[in-house]
């Protein structure tokens, strides 16, 4: 959860008054499920992060005051009984998927009438434990329900025990092959990620807790706190924990340094037995500093029906605050000698969700990168240019949020355009919490010319919130503009982080990248200067590193510059790093490896 502020909802949820989501019995059931669609798609068979489901305002008034906004983190995907279960936090429900795009919301608080506090299932854990789905949210309060279902499609819940005594921040509860419980919890930047066995009957701990791993930033450059890992004002947060077994051994994996930052990731510690002990991997195996999405921290790794390893974590945005943030799905697997990776390479542009053995990767290029745009208004200073920066920080806003309000961009040539993805921002929206009847309706038009336009995409009766909507086209087309009008907004203005369109250029792939130089400084060796010669059609580079040649796991993509900072390393170990160009039309051959010791 990065910096912690969980714990002041408990302290001036007396003074201020709740929020309550809307749509809710007295029960804190359903009145009404709601299908969502994760890749609002004519043909379903890609995605594209941030996740596309209905995420809610953030029901804290005092984190709201730079601007009301959409906000959740801490995700937890496990897969019960052939479907799939999406917890995240206060989201005032959860959701349920049979393939990993099309998303069912059920609306439920799993708070008793005693609990005023703001936090419905705060970094939530959720396992299964035989034929039963269980779910704790996270607290020290002692009060605080394992709620468990066998039937959570029908909303059907009732308490495994009233209380889970000991507590803990940032739960994780791990079912062993031979059937034991372990709970594994901790958010400080302070102290460590704590385990401890749990019956499995009672919920009473066995034993005392133990002290599983605790950060070191004076090795491990990725953990210092700081958007550049500067570590100016902070030491850097542990939290997030989430156990997974492969081959016999027991990846321990946290989130750090701090949820607020584009370098937000998840290491692991691996080991021999549930309670450790463990041992480091050098490198975040989940981390994603750069592109359009930032951040990959926080999060759980599962595996779908097909047996195919991923892992959902947190995405920074953190504008209106610093807890603004989303969901994103990654690739993941374990290589030939267990080591753990995502794969995070073009991790925000459209990946194929059923996994054979081609890369997930589509290979569709992103087309209008600081492209031309034209609006039909804009407000105060949320330019156009903003809505195709590949920076969902900033974001174009129309005047008003009025039915006719259009973006259009110029994709500079006739292109294949085969997706398109629409990332809303949250600008004068005038509610907090859960709104189970907020929905999207626009229109997508395209033109070869810019006069004369055909329908693409309608949307004019569409009954879902989508805010980061996901379009790929049945049938690819040929064109050059693309624009998008606004119908309907669930609230606040018109305005979008994100006009994203992809496909391929009609040219030619970028050149390779040549004069590729990384000078690693003695002085501290987790940083290095990485910096090479310009490649005059490229738009972006992606930057692999590792520590060893054939284990390049970490990618950093990044625009528009011919240089990078990277202060992520293991100072203890050698590491190689190879860079590709990239533009509308493809990729370049990656350069040659360099070892820097």
């Amino acid at each position: 959860m990065g910096i912690k502020f969980c714990y002041i909802a408990f302290l001036i949820a007396a003074i201020v008054p709740q929020v309550f989501p809307q749509s809710k019995d007295d029960q804190g059931g359903s009145l009404s499920k709601k299908r969502l669609t994760l890749n609002q798609t004519i043909n379903s068979g890609t995605y594209c992060n941030p996740l596309n489901i209905d995420y809610g305002y953030t029901p804290i008034p005092n984190f709201a005051e730079w601007g009301k906004h959409r906000a959740t983190a801490d995700p937890v995907i496990v897969t019960y009984k052939d479907d799939y279960y999406l917890f995240s936090t206060n989201q005032w429900g959860y959701w349920w998927s049979n393939d990993l795009c099309n998303w069912n919301f059920i609306s439920r608080s799993f708070l008793k009438p005693w609990h005023k506090v703001y936090d419905d299932l705060c970094a939530p854990a959720v396992w299964v434990q035989g034929d039963t789905l269980l779910v704790f949210g996270s607290t020290y309060s002692g009060n605080f329900p394992i709620w468990m279902s066998t039937n959570p499609k029908a909303n059907e819940w009732k308490e495994a025990i009233d209380s889970f005594e000991i507590g803990g921040w940032d739960p994780d509860f791990f079912l062993d092959d031979d059937g034991r419980l372990y709970m594994y919890n901790g958010s400080s930047n302070r102290y460590p990620l704590y385990g401890i066995e749990i019956n499995r009957k009672t919920f009473d701990p066995v034993g005392t807790r133990k002290e599983m791993y605790l950060l070191e930033p004076w090795r491990y450059g990725w953990q210092r706190f700081g958007e550049y890992l500067d570590n100016t004002f902070l030491d850097p947060f542990i939290e997030g924990a989430w156990m997974t077994k492969h081959n016999g051994k027991y990846y321990l994996q946290y989130g750090a340094p701090g949820t607020e930052f584009s370098g937000y990731a998840d290491g692991v510690v691996v080991g021999d037995h549930p309670l450790g002990p463990f041992t480091p991997q050098s490198l975040p195996f989940s981390y994603k500093p750069g592109g359009f999405a930032r951040g990959a921290g926080h999060g759980a790794t599962f595996r779908d029906t097909k047996n195919n390893w991923w892992h959902v974590s947190t995405i920074a945005i953190s504008v209106k605050n610093n807890f603004e943030r989303r969901i994103g799905l990654w690739p993941a697997g374990f290589d030939k000698d267990d080591v753990l990776y995502m794969d995070a390479a073009f991790g925000d542009y459209p990946h194929y969700l059923a996994r054979g053995e081609a890369a997930p990767f589509t290979g569709w290029m992103l087309l209008n990168y600081n492209k031309p745009v034209t609006v039909s208004s804009t407000l105060a200073s949320y330019y156009a240019n903003f809505a195709v920066d590949e920076n969902i920080k900033t974001y174009w806003s129309a005047a008003s949020g009025n039915k006719g309000e259009w973006i259009q961009t110029d994709l500079g040539n006739i292109s294949t355009v085969r997706a398109i993805q629409i990332n809303y921002a949250d600008q004068d929206v005038n509610f907090l919490g859960k709104s189970t009847e907020a929905y999207h309706q626009y229109k997508l038009y395209h033109s070869t010319d810019g006069k004369k336009w055909k329908l693409l995409v309608d949307k004019s009766s569409n009954k879902t919130d989508v805010p980061h909507d996901y379009i790929e086209l049945k049938d690819p087309v040929q064109t050059r503009f693309i624009r998008l009008e606004n119908l309907h907004m669930p609230g606040g203005k018109f305005a979008i982080s994100g006009l994203r369109v992809f496909g391929n250029g009609n040219g030619n792939k970028p050149d390779t990248v040549k004069q590729f130089i990384v000078l690693r400084t003695e002085k501290d060796k987790r940083n290095a200067w990485l910096k090479w010669s310009p490649v005059d059609n490229a738009y972006a580079y992606n930057i692999y590193m590792g520590v060893a040649p054939d284990k390049l796991y970490n990618c950093v993509m990044v625009y528009s510059s011919n240089e990078y900072y990277c202060k992520a390393m293991d100072k203890e170990k050698p590491y190689y790093f190879s860079i590709e160009a990239i533009n509308e039309n493809g990729v370049s051959a990656r350069s040659k490896l360099i070892k820097v010791e």
